[in-house]
């Protein structure tokens, strides 16, 4: 079973489409395509259902923290229990995270990503203590492209590479700081998800990131006001006699010319400044994918069909492909990956444990050994069509009693 540094668990296909491609196989004989055709849809209505509680019970935790909630609950959270539910959600959240593929982004590479400077010459400065928490997960670790135009280049539009997170989600509550304002909610959870957000401007999507000056700029600044009272220095001891004559009259050329200077570098500055935040926000406008309660429906949706994919590119290559002795889980692995950038042109790194381990959960496979094989696949539809009609339990003759 190889290890990749380089792939990811997530397949970046549609569940429908998997399902069409897989049934194209040149192994798929005519009768059998309609059987797994209703093999797939069995298993997204399994999975549908499951995802359907599990985005209740998330639903339920993240009430009491929705900054967006429009209605009133009956019983409030006691104050000396929502820690403990926020424990409890940060927690289920993490969980999500890890279903749907995402990795942990800890704070120590966000503070790495602030030393790196943006095209426009500018960085940002974040201030960790305005988080009571604070969690990014990350998905994608890729390179992607923007465009830019230089003065030196004659302001022709080029485009360059820059690596980027395909898929960026926060998590986060806030406390009170002097850099968030007076009317900021300190109460409740925020819930973000962004798309190809590039790695150098990862802080840039913190709440109180603060723009900071370039240090050329500075230096400009500072060495201009510096040169500027040195030279009135030099003129009031080398021309005593004259200055006192005149009077404060001699100091207003040098500090004319001081302030000027000074006034400009700084008037550049914050014209890039403006610039930058315009482009910024016009940029994170269609780079937001989704905000606060519905991050979660978004991302159940995306971990139901990535257990449904994982479930049917398993299933599928035990049942085809699996001769009479079984495959071990690693030659499983090693197949479905070779075939997947073969037939798709994708190189991802199959997660074959956990599909295994949903295939047995649903009677799909058996084991001997350290091998599986696939259930005869009219065999796992009866199965999966037991399983779905046995979700609701109703004891008709019991309720008549009662």
């Amino acid at each position: 079973m190889a290890e990749y540094a380089d792939r990811e668990h997530y397949i970046p296909l549609r569940q429908s489409d998997l399902a069409a491609l897989l049934g194209k196989d040149r192994s798929v004989g005519p009768a059998e395509r309609d059987l797994w055709a209703q093999f797939c849809k069995l298993v997204a209505a399994v999975f549908h259902f499951e995802y359907h509680e599990r985005l209740e019970e998330l639903k339920n935790e993240y009430a009491p923290f929705d900054p967006d909630a429009v209605t009133t609950p009956l019983v409030p959270v006691a104050p000396q229990a929502r820690a403990a539910k926020l424990d409890s959600l940060f927690a289920r959240f993490a969980s999500l995270m890890e279903r749907a593929n995402f990795k942990h982004i800890p704070q120590e590479a966000v503070r790495q990503a602030m030393l790196d400077v943006s095209d426009w010459g500018l960085n940002m400065e974040v201030d960790f203590r305005v988080f009571e928490r604070l969690e990014i997960f990350v998905r994608g670790d890729t390179m992607g492209t923007r465009s830019r135009r230089r003065w030196w280049r004659f302001f022709r539009l080029e485009t360059i590479k820059l690596p980027i997170y395909q898929r960026l989600v926060l998590i986060l509550k806030l406390r009170k700081h002097k850099r968030l304002g007076p009317d900021i909610d300190v109460d409740d959870v925020y819930l973000k998800l962004f798309k190809d957000i590039p790695k150098m401007d990862l802080e840039m999507l913190l709440p109180g990131a603060r723009l900071q000056m370039p240090g050329l700029t500075r230096l400009k600044l500072s060495s201009s006001l510096l040169g500027g009272l040195a030279y009135i220095v030099y003129k009031i001891l080398s021309e005593l006699a004259h200055v006192i004559s005149l009077g404060v009259t001699a100091f207003w050329g040098p500090l004319a010319a001081v302030l000027g200077y000074g006034y400009k570098q700084y008037y550049g500055y914050q014209s890039t400044k403006t610039t930058y935040s315009l482009k910024l926000t016009q940029s994170l406008y269609f780079q937001n994918l989704d905000n606060n309660a519905g991050v979660l429906y978004h991302l159940l949706n995306e971990a139901e069909e990535q257990e449904c994919r994982e479930v049917m590119l398993a299933y599928f290559y035990l049942w085809k492909y699996g001769n009479e002795q079984g495959w071990t889980a690693a030659a499983l692995d090693d197949y479905i990956e070779m075939d997947l950038e073969r037939i798709a042109s994708l190189k991802v790194d199959f997660e074959v444990g956990d599909a295994l381990a949903k295939l047995e959960r649903l009677g799909l496979v058996s084991k001997i050994g350290n091998r599986y094989r696939a259930v005869p696949i009219d065999k796992a539809l009866e199965t999966l069509d037991y399983a779905w009609d046995n979700y609701f339990q109703y004891n008709k003759a019991g309720a008549m009693k009662v």
